[in-house]
């Protein structure tokens, strides 16, 4: 009797414990960051990320951008070419309809997009991405939607957030997705 209460609380347990969330490593010349998806929060966006990931789209790709102390962006298709300037400006031909309801927190990813000028319904461009190197809540306020979060890699993070960036805010070192896979 007892073997099998402990084996109800152990079951139990284990399985409260585990995520539900589809988690995604990133392999860059960098280092490592292995990101959970919040399917529940975002599904669309945790969907398509997936999907991309699973067919190998950002594999080659570069963390294009860098804002000092707040994000490093990637994802752009383009910047797998030698052209910088076009780097920012690409993806796979769609959006995504905005899931804003999670914050701008240390570790955060979440969907770029056209501002809001161009694109009243905040849209999410439907491949590019940034994670935040601090918690951001000003972001939360001008709706962009958080997909996850860096679950283990922040250093990494960390690390491509110093370079030095240009004018452009383009690191001046390339910071390649090299692998990147569904754990």
């Amino acid at each position: 009797m007892r073997r099998l209460i402990s084996l109800i609380i152990f079951i139990a347990f284990f399985s409260f414990s585990c995520s539900e969330n589809p988690t995604v490593v990133m392999v860059t010349n960098m280092g490592e960051i292995v990101i959970e998806l919040n399917s529940k929060e975002a599904p669309k966006h945790s969907e398509n990320f997936l999907k991309l990931v699973n067919e190998g789209f950002y594999v080659g790709t570069l963390f294009h951008r860098v804002v000092p102390g707040q994000i490093i962006q990637g994802g752009d298709p383009l910047s797998k070419d030698s052209d910088p300037r076009n780097d920012g400006t690409g993806g796979p031909g769609y959006t995504i309809d905005a899931e804003i309801k999670l914050s701008h927190l240390r570790g955060s990813i979440a969907s770029a997009r056209l501002g809001d000028q161009v694109n009243p319904n905040k849209e999410s461009s439907g491949s590019q991405f940034y994670i935040c190197i601090r918690n951001l809540p000003q972001l939360d306020k001008l709706g962009y939607t958080v997909f996850g979060k860096v679950v283990s890699g922040m250093e990494t993070v960390d690390k491509i957030g110093k370079l030095k960036i240009d004018r452009m805010q383009r690191p001046n070192r390339r910071v390649v997705i090299e692998r990147i896979y569904q754990e």
